[in-house]
């Protein structure tokens, strides 16, 4: 034990040098010592990358160690830890590093010509003892489970807490699987299948890092709250260039939580929406009813609904975006104008013979066209510049718009109602079919010159003046910072990190995108994923069984074929570390009322307590939920009360989906079943949410399935029933 302990310590000095030297270079960094300030800004990221990822290694820095049959031993850790005075000889393996893989994988029947696995157990940078598990003997000593047990029988906190020192051998095959496309892991309640994901993004960063992390990665998850739950296990990995997003934060600028009728968000999630956008924007270039008159030098000419459609045909035929296609529209309807307009203004005089004069002429009616008020307000009403959501708020307000794009009308909703979840993938496709403005990003890019020409002048003035000024000329601090202001918007310098620059470019695409939850993703959605990662590089998880989206999956092979045919794998996890036999054993009945075809996962451990249920009055259901409340708050660890929507006091079982708490109260079972067609797999959900103690509240009879659980009659400690 001593001379554990004392390796353990020699590792923290390690460490805390390491920091020390990081430190300084970083503050060396900022006060911009040598190099230019571009490459200054990028040792400055550097540096408090590698800061952050020292800082998380405090906690647990090393776990374990591994014995090989040759004598030689490995520290596993956090992070890998050299000695630079004797050939940067490894003193701490990283946990992904090819060498420490054993450590996760070699058991008694297959050693992996390793002799020995201890897994230490710390306090802070103390340790406090260890387990020993001997290889290659099997009927030996082995208590590998030990650290296992003691992580999920362990009180939950506020987050989601890593598995590096317990990953299992499934988990670790899966997390190192040498796979360039899609991988789907699939797994029940409890198996780990999110942590598993998470633990594999750490593991590519560090084998890809170069190919990866200048792009990113992207985390994909069903709401906010399971992202916050999730949201520390990267950080605590050292790896912090993670975009967290749910489906409706994929439109920068745009953060959808609302939610359709299913009928509306099966309708939306389907491919055969595509139809309707592109016949709304159809609906949108219009024939005049009657000819517009446009007034030109000392005649006026007309578009007329033959030059209008002449001119949307060609517009369509260029196969360009709507706003962009305009451009062609104009270009049309210009020419037809002036072609009317040049033999009236020459009052017969000037013909195509004389060619020069003609074009001329040509070149000053274009030019009054494109100043004219009516003809700009002509074009406007003909071929409008859209955006997604001119585009989409009044066809989804207007029952003839829907019928024009041969849509449901159980798309109809009210003016003012706000964006859906279902609606941003729709909104992202927008951007795809209509386009750029041409006319802003013109002015934008006119803006940008200037502003270059006059920095630059700038620039200029301040050298010269530096060159000559004698010796009563002053040069103030406010000149060179307004000058180095300047030259930072000539070089367009971005001083935001990853995850900033990520979340503010609908145009960014990631090098590794995770997907959680991905049974509730729609056609549309995945279109959108797809779009932000090219490469095609995707970790899938989900449990069909799950599922509650009308929109959602019912196969993976029906939504990522049509993407990757051929490139995507399946895994599945089969054992569940969070939810105790007892609960299980209720929740499967569950299951297999709606899904008897799926194999729940098998639990790893029983935590002694059964589950309960009792019957209650309408009058006395706020006070037992009172009861478990206040009994809860006197435990250690983490509880929740999951119900059908509309119950004071509860958390619809769709915004715990991913989440985990030590203690659960399930409110109305029958009701949450009863609420659609996918009320059964909510129910699922809610009841393998616990790690330790299962209520259950009910007013009506409880369904067939739940009829296992222990009905008491009285107000109970949840804790108390065995």
């Amino acid at each position: 034990m001593r001379s554990e302990r004392s390796y353990v310590e020699g590792l923290y000095l390690r460490l805390d040098a390491e920091r020390a030297r990081v430190k300084g270079a970083y503050g060396a960094a900022l006060r911009g010592n040598g190099g230019t300030p571009m490459e200054r800004d990028d040792e400055v990221r550097a540096l408090a990358k590698e800061a952050k990822r020292l800082d998380v290694a405090d906690n647990g820095l090393c776990f374990g160690r591994l014995d090989s049959l040759s004598g030689e031993h490995s520290y596993i850790g956090r992070i890998g830890l050299f000695d630079e005075e004797n050939g940067y000889e490894p003193v701490l393996l990283d946990w992904r590093a090819p060498a420490s893989r054993p450590f996760y994988v070699a058991t008694a029947a297959n050693p992996e010509n390793m002799r020995r696995r201890r897994q230490f157990h710390t306090r802070g940078r103390h340790v406090a003892g260890f387990t020993d598990e001997v290889l290659g003997r099997p009927g030996g000593d082995a208590q590998g489970d030990a650290a296992l047990l003691a992580a999920v029988n362990a009180p939950r906190g506020a987050g989601m807490r890593d598995i590096v020192a317990t990953i299992q051998a499934e988990q670790d095959r899966i997390i190192r699987l040498d796979h360039p496309g899609v991988l789907v892991i699939e797994g029940g309640p409890g198996t780990g299948k999110t942590v598993v994901a998470l633990h594999r993004v750490a593991y590519l960063l560090y084998t890809q890092r170069e190919r990866m992390e200048r792009h990113g990665v992207l985390v994909v998850g069903p709401n906010p709250a399971f992202l916050n739950h999730i949201g520390r296990v990267l950080p605590s990995l050292g790896e912090s260039d993670v975009v967290f997003m749910t489906t409706g934060d994929l439109v920068p600028g745009l953060r959808a939580t609302a939610e359709d009728t299913p009928e509306a968000a099966r309708l939306k999630g389907s491919l055969k929406i595509l139809d309707v956008l592109r016949a709304a924007i159809a609906d949108r270039q219009l024939l005049p009813e009657e000819p517009l008159p446009i007034g030109l030098s000392d005649v006026t000419v007309r578009i007329d609904a033959g030059t209008a459609e002449w001119a949307r045909e060609e517009a369509r035929a260029s196969g360009l975006p709507h706003n962009e296609a305009r451009t062609v529209f104009a270009e049309i309807v210009t020419y037809v104008l002036t072609e009317r307009a040049i033999p009236r203004i020459g009052k017969g005089w000037l013909t195509r013979d004389d060619r020069d004069a003609w074009e001329r002429m040509r070149t000053e009616l274009t030019k009054e066209l494109a100043q004219d008020e009516k003809f700009v307000a002509a074009l406007d009403e003909l071929w409008p510049v859209l955006t997604p959501e001119s585009l989409l708020g009044p066809l989804f307000t207007s029952p003839e718009r829907l019928r024009a794009a041969g849509a449901d009308l159980a798309l109809l909703r009210a003016d003012g109602d706000p964006w859906t979840v279902s609606d941003v993938p729709l909104l992202d496709e927008l951007v795809d079919l209509l386009g750029r403005d041409k006319s802003v990003d013109e002015a934008a890019e006119r803006k940008r010159k200037a502003e270059a020409e006059f920095a630059s002048g700038v620039l200029d003035s301040l050298a010269n003046r530096e060159d000559s000024m004698d010796d009563e000329d002053h040069l103030y601090a406010t000149d060179l910072l307004f000058a180095e202001d300047l030259a930072d918007r000539v070089l367009e310098r971005d001083t935001r990190d990853l995850v900033e620059r990520a979340t503010a470019d609908r145009d960014w695409t990631y090098r590794h995108v995770v997907v959680d939850e991905a049974q509730e993703l729609s056609e549309m959605d995945w279109r959108v994923l797809m779009r932000r990662c090219p490469g095609r590089s995707f970790t899938v998880v989900g449990d069909l069984a799950q599922r509650r989206s009308a929109a959602g999956a019912t196969s993976w092979d029906t939504m990522l074929d049509p993407y990757v045919p051929g490139r995507w794998v399946y895994r599945s996890l089969t054992v569940n570390y969070r939810t105790p036999a007892e609960i299980m054993t209720i929740a499967a009945a569950v299951l297999a009322e709606f899904a008897p075809d799926v194999q729940p996962p098998e639990s790893v451990r029983a935590c002694g307590v059964q589950p309960w249920s009792r019957r209650v009055t309408e009058d006395e259901l706020a006070a037992a939920i009172e009861e478990f409340v206040r009994e809860e708050a006197g435990r250690e660890g983490t509880s929740v009360v999951i119900g059908p929507p509309g119950v004071p006091g509860v958390v619809p079982a769709s915004e715990t989906k991913g989440l985990e708490f030590d203690a659960v109260l399930v409110v109305e079972p029958e009701r949450i079943i009863a609420d659609g067609p996918r009320g059964a797999a909510e129910l699922y959900v809610a009841l393998t949410r616990a790690t330790q103690r299962l209520g259950v509240l009910h007013r009506s009879p409880l369904p067939q399935a739940l009829t296992g659980l222990t009905e008491v009659g009285a107000p109970v400690q949840a804790g108390n029933q065995r």
